[in-house]
């Protein structure tokens, strides 16, 4: 317990899934977090119940493709807590299915302004705020499409790509301020946006993954608060695989 006692987190994306499910680990392990999301009345309720229970969560609404709103997110951090200590880059979206010569120019380009474009901002953002601090850990969520390809999810596989190689381009820019850049990439996750993509589409994912099935929320949000927390102070610029032995085939 209390893995990341005191340490000022922002959570990108957790109204819902997979980011609600780090927001709660994190709160039950000590940190001080605030919510980000555009989904703000399930943002605004995780935070109360959470408050409720005794820990120190807020909710603030923020577009992750919006400098200004990563500008006021880590301006609150800052003024509530005196610091931030912790990025979790969660926030993102699935997008088409299509390949490259059937995507819509305006679907790929909303897609890499969620899933890219928000990881920028988030790191350009929360550097500065890291260095006043004294150094810090970024959690990157990208994918297992970072590293295999597949057909079709062509923007989608993309802007993973890029995510994973940013996380090392920032690792290295950043290791001297004492800041820890890491990515996590799950396989198949069972949460609301697994299920917007239909059960014969999981089905089809759990059957090519040798454990059979996706992860449940919190088996990915546990690999998370290992690279955010301290006991992962020797560990950057690499990625965690948790997707079921998936990728080691």
């Amino acid at each position: 317990m209390n893995r990341v006692l005191g340490k000022v987190t922002i959570i990108t994306g957790a109204a819902r899934g997979q980011g609600e499910a780090h927001t709660r680990l994190f709160a039950s392990e000590g940190a001080k977090v605030l919510m980000t999301d555009v989904l703000d009345a399930p943002g605004s309720a995780v935070a109360q119940e959470l408050r409720d229970a005794g820990y120190d969560v807020h909710y603030l609404h923020m577009d992750v493709t919006s400098e200004a709103d990563w500008i006021a997110v880590v301006k609150e951090a800052e003024a509530r807590w005196g610091r931030v200590d912790i990025l979790l880059n969660n926030a993102g979206i699935v997008g088409s299915m299509k390949g490259a010569h059937e995507e819509e120019l305006s679907a790929w380009t909303k897609l890499t302004e969620i899933n890219q474009q928000g990881v920028f901002l988030g790191i350009k953002h929360a550097v500065p705020a890291m260095q006043r601090a004294g150094g810090g850990s970024i959690v990157n969520v990208c994918s297992i499409n970072g590293q295999v390809g597949g057909a079709g999810s062509f923007s989608y596989q993309a802007s993973k790509g890029a995510v994973r190689m940013m996380t090392k381009a920032a690792a290295m820019q950043y290791v001297k301020d004492n800041i820890r850049v890491n990515s996590i990439c799950p396989g198949l996750v069972m949460t609301p946006m697994a299920e917007e993509e239909g059960v014969e589409s999981n089905n089809a994912f759990a059957a090519a993954t040798p454990m059979g099935r996706g992860a449940r929320p919190e088996e990915v949000s546990y690999g998370v608060l290992y690279l955010a927390c301290d006991e992962a102070s020797y560990v950057t610029g690499t990625e965690l695989y948790i997707d079921g032995g998936y990728t080691a085939q």
